[in-house]
């Protein structure tokens, strides 16, 4: 185990205040594992934890906002690199647990295996497109907390842990991982005195992440909206159906609240907004721990703009300009115009602005669509030799797509992990499996719905069903991800 977790390291990973350097580790892994296996399992016997691995060193990262203020910064801790491969040993075998036992809900997207950002606002805007298709009002509130990982109390985490059953010497150990901690600030090379933690899990370590979803497992019990989670950003839906429901979703938040102030966790309700959809909407205030929440015509939920109209060219407008902006820096800063480095940068630093999530928020207008393959005209018009070709052969002798076939090849990309990977689950909510016998083309085709709106029309699960329907039976039923992204 120890030699396969040192194969797996990334060499280009920042070293923790140890000065053991990831690189080193993984050249000598085959002269070294031996001698920190035996050193994991004393640790775990003893569940006494080195004090070297519960050292870091703290890299702000800024966020938003005005960068004199700390508070506009995330900590992200670097730890021992050695302390972190025993982490990822424990944080394996806790999860073997737990997925056995089914403890971690359903509504949890965030750290969980088969399921991300996209998959989370999928499932999520599911319920809201359908219920808006029907004229129905729909109040979206998006909850955040203040300072969710760094605030965590200790002996009410270790309480969860025993509940779902983890006990003995792993519990030892994860108890001295989190006792006596302490960091010290790094900023352009000057530390800061070391300083004793005395709550939270260590962002940036590989088990932080992990008993923070045990830690708020249990946020919705008593909640009868529709929630999710991305690991400590929440949202919260309800249908508007009847006169007492603003009052219902009311009840919803108090009940947050006194789970936050039994857990002693604190929402920071200057940044939980409130989200008015539908025509025919009351616009309730509501109020989370007797303050107002501000009402907002738009709101960024995990990276994507989300506005009450459930259209996407506001983010689709700053995607581009990200984009843009990130071009126009490669064009005046990097002289070289071969092939290699410009399709290099440009994939690295400019696509993930315009794929963040695309098939969720995929552009339906013609002119948001142009907008954003213009992007990659004024890329591959910045290779040499390309520039007397037209936009087509440009492509063709890039080997390239245009980016409106790349998001239609991710369409049936992202249908496929969904019906085919057993940790997403959450087929069931987006599509419905035709019940025949004898289907033409494959046996996996899936029915589309009625709508009545152009924001369900264009919703992903129901953009995609023709599409994938007119598939090859061969690729449908492909057993590699890899397979079927060769056929298409």
């Amino acid at each position: 185990m120890v030699a396969d977790q040192l194969g797996k390291i990334r060499v280009n990973k920042s070293q923790g205040p140890d000065g053991m350097h990831p690189r080193v580790l993984k050249e000598l892994s085959n002269e070294i594992s031996g001698a920190l296996a035996v050193i994991f399992q004393k640790s775990l016997e003893t569940g006494v934890v080195p004090k070297d691995w519960r050292r870091a060193n703290v890299t702000p990262i800024y966020k938003k906002g005005c960068k004199s203020d700390p508070g506009n910064y995330r900590p992200i801790s670097l730890t021992s690199v050695v302390g972190k491969i025993m982490e990822t040993i424990v944080k394996n075998s806790i999860l073997v647990h737990l997925e056995i036992q089914g403890v971690i809900k359903n509504s949890q997207f965030g750290f969980t295996k088969g399921r991300s950002c996209q998959t989370n606002l999928l499932v999520f805007y599911e319920a809201v497109t359908k219920e808006m298709d029907k004229s129905n009002a729909v109040d979206v509130i998006f909850l955040d907390f203040s300072k969710a990982f760094d605030t965590v109390p200790h002996k009410r985490l270790l309480l969860k842990l025993k509940q779902t059953g983890i006990g003995g010497n792993l519990f030892c150990w994860i108890q001295n991982w989190l006792m006596d901690r302490s960091q010290r600030v790094m900023v352009q090379g000057i530390a800061s005195d070391w300083k004793d933690v005395k709550s939270g899990v260590p962002q940036g370590s590989v088990l932080g992440p992990l008993l923070f979803n045990i830690f708020i497992n249990d946020l919705e019990e008593g909640v009868k909206s529709t929630l999710v989670k991305f690991a400590d950003d929440t949202e919260m839906m309800k249908v508007l159906d009847s006169d007492s429901a603003c009052d219902e979703l009311q009840k919803d938040l108090d009940t947050l609240q006194n789970w936050a102030v039994k857990w002693q966790m604190k929402f920071n309700v200057g940044k939980c907004k409130v989200l008015h959809l539908g025509v025919n909407n009351p616009k309730r205030l509501y109020h989370l721990n007797n303050q107002k929440l501000e009402s907002t015509d738009n709101e960024k939920d995990l990276g994507i703009i989300i506005d009450d109209k459930l259209k996407f060219s506001h983010h689709s407008n700053m995607a581009v300009s990200k984009a843009n902006k990130m071009l126009g820096i490669i064009k005046r800063t990097i002289t070289s115009r071969k092939m290699e480095v410009i399709l290099l940068l440009y994939r690295a630093l400019v696509h993930p602005h315009l794929e963040h999530c695309v098939q969720f928020w995929s552009p339906r207008l013609r002119c948001d669509i142009e907008s954003i393959e213009r992007v990659q005209r004024r890329a591959t018009r910045l290779i040499e030799g390309m520039e007397g070709l037209n936009y087509s052969e440009r492509l063709q002798k890039l080997h390239m797509f245009t980016l409106e076939k790349r998001r239609m090849r991710g369409d049936m990309i992202t249908v496929f992990k969904i019906l085919h990977d057993p940790d997403t689950m959450v087929h069931d909510e987006l599509f419905h499996l035709v019940n025949e016998s004898r289907t033409r083309g494959h046996n996996l085709r899936v029915r589309g719905g009625k709508f009545k709106t152009n924001v369900r029309k264009y919703y992903f699960s129901e953009r995609v069903v023709n599409l994938w329907n007119m598939l090859p039976c061969v690729a449908v039923e492909a057993k590699s991800i890899n397979v079927f992204k060769n056929e298409l």
